[in-house]
């Protein structure tokens, strides 16, 4: 998917405060909902998203609102608990385009409401607003709004064009990838980019270019990318953190994944993205 181009869902910002409309979009004919859960999602034998008509009263605490897609509203409910939903992890690489951004946004919201039942001010108990995109302290009337946590994602290449790769301990045996880091309290995305590498491989960059961006709602992450550029220095890995870094030539990333010894993201991945757009010669494009 291209996160680059306009939402293909019209999330009616401005309408979803009027009195009654949320109530008229759960009752259009032609309404439909996604079930999800904390990371998790509904789909068919084909690993593609199930989607139902709307069925019993609408209860916002449960049903929230996507917006419109092809003038239909779209909500994801909560229904049922998490019988018969998978991790979305599982199934995304298979879904087309839309379909995953209703998923990112779906599973993003379920998991926020999940953990936001209670006011951050005054600890008072929080309900459902704006559809889903909101709760508010029925206490202190504060409102609070799903929260995102940026990080920034690195494909680091040296003055031969070779890019650098590395693996976490935690990681599928073979799993590689380009660097990633959140963001701290105080720093730009573009120091965030220095100090990240700079703590996982030990490398200072001569430059630093935005590539793009992408929601990751595993749980709440926005994955900004970055295209960095460092001497011919070797990486060091953090200890416990980066079990391996090297340098990979084109040929020499296309020999290990055709042996199996390198395995990438998956395909919905910006890390993946980057990795392939590299691999063609594309990548600050």
């Amino acid at each position: 998917m291209d996160w680059r181009v306009g939402s293909a869902v019209d999330r009616g910002a401005e309408l979803r405060g009027a009195p009654g409309w949320l109530e008229a979009a759960w009752e259009h004919p032609e309404a439909v909902a996604v079930r999800v859960g904390i990371g998790s999602i509904e789909v068919d034998r084909d690993g593609l998203l199930v989607t139902r008509a709307v069925e019993g009263a609408f209860d916002a605490e449960r049903h929230y609102l996507l917006g419109h897609l092809d003038q239909r509203p779209w909500f994801v409910t909560t229904d049922h608990g998490e019988d018969g939903l998978v991790p979305l992890r599982t199934v995304m690489d298979a879904l087309p385009a839309v379909m995953l951004e209703v998923a990112f946004t779906g599973v993003g919201l379920a998991t926020w409401h999940a953990g936001s039942r209670f006011c951050p001010a005054c600890g008072g108990a929080t309900r459902v607003v704006r559809g889903g995109l909101a709760r508010q302290c029925s206490t202190c009337g504060v409102e609070q709004f799903p929260r995102t946590d940026p990080a920034v994602i690195v494909a680091m290449v040296d003055p031969d064009d070779r890019l650098l790769l590395g693996r976490q301990p935690s990681w599928a045996p073979g799993r590689h990838s380009v660097f990633a880091g959140f963001v701290e309290m105080g720093e730009s995305l573009e120091q965030a980019v220095h100090r990240e590498m700079a703590e996982e491989v030990g490398l200072e960059l001569t430059g630093v270019t935005y590539l793009g961006s992408q929601p990751w709602p595993f749980p709440r992450s926005l994955m900004v990318g970055f295209l960095a550029r460092a001497g011919r220095a070797e990486p060091v890995a953090a200890v416990g953190e980066i079990e391996a870094a090297r340098w990979f030539t084109r040929e020499d990333l296309r020999r290990a994944m055709a042996v199996g010894e390198v395995g990438l993201p998956p395909f919905t991945s910006i890390a993946r993205r980057m990795i392939e757009a590299w691999l063609d010669g594309v990548l600050p494009a």
